[in-house]
């Protein structure tokens, strides 16, 4: 082996090591997201790293590295989507920061209200096909801008944001007894309750 080639693994490895240091969080939430369980989004961080690992060489620098990661970690979930098609669920328990929900700051009244909002919205995520969902953690969870949604997706903006609008329609329909039970006074949540 010559010198050069010595130089080129260290140097990939290098690479590596500081995807793995930078992106880790942020592969392992959108994994999680999109897997809802921490054992099979552990498993596909691992897979998105052995081929981004793979394809490092080749990576030539036309997207952001983070939009490229992003790409593969998708990839990864979606393939373990495919793969295991006998569960049913597969998304986020954690939408909102937990630190956000669980502020000792908070009323207890204020962290039941945001507790059972956020497992009314996963239950309406719970509808969405694996595509629709990736388009919702990636632009409306993650923060990605429409075009890195659709470039990570690898659909055209169109794409994405009719999938976008899809999952926006179907989503808030599983909302509407959730706020139509918080619109009511205690008494009418009560006596609804008893019939």
């Amino acid at each position: 082996m010559s010198t050069q080639d010595t130089s080129g693994a260290v140097d990939l490895e290098k690479q590596s090591t500081e995807i793995v240091e930078q992106y880790s969080d942020l592969a392992y939430s959108v994994t999680y997201r999109m897997l809802r369980n921490a054992e099979d989004a552990e498993d596909a961080v691992q897979e998105a790293y052995i081929s981004a690992f793979k394809a490092l060489p080749n990576f030539k620098g036309q997207s952001k590295l983070s939009t490229w990661l992003y790409r593969i970690i998708v990839n990864a979930c979606l393939m373990k989507i495919r793969k295991d098609k006998s569960r049913a669920k597969y998304i986020s328990e954690n939408l909102f920061d937990d630190a956000l929900i669980y502020d000792w700051k908070n009323d207890p009244e204020d962290v039941a209200v945001n507790s059972e909002l956020r497992s009314t919205l996963e239950q309406g995520l719970d509808v969405l096909s694996p595509d629709l969902r990736a388009a919702v953690v990636l632009r409306d969870i993650q923060g990605l801008s429409t075009e890195e949604s659709a470039e990570v997706s690898d659909i055209s903006i169109a794409s994405l944001k009719s999938r976008l609008h899809r999952a926006r329609i179907l989503i808030p329909k599983h909302l509407e007894e959730y706020s139509s039970l918080s619109l009511l006074p205690a008494s009418d949540i009560q006596s609804e309750s008893d019939s």
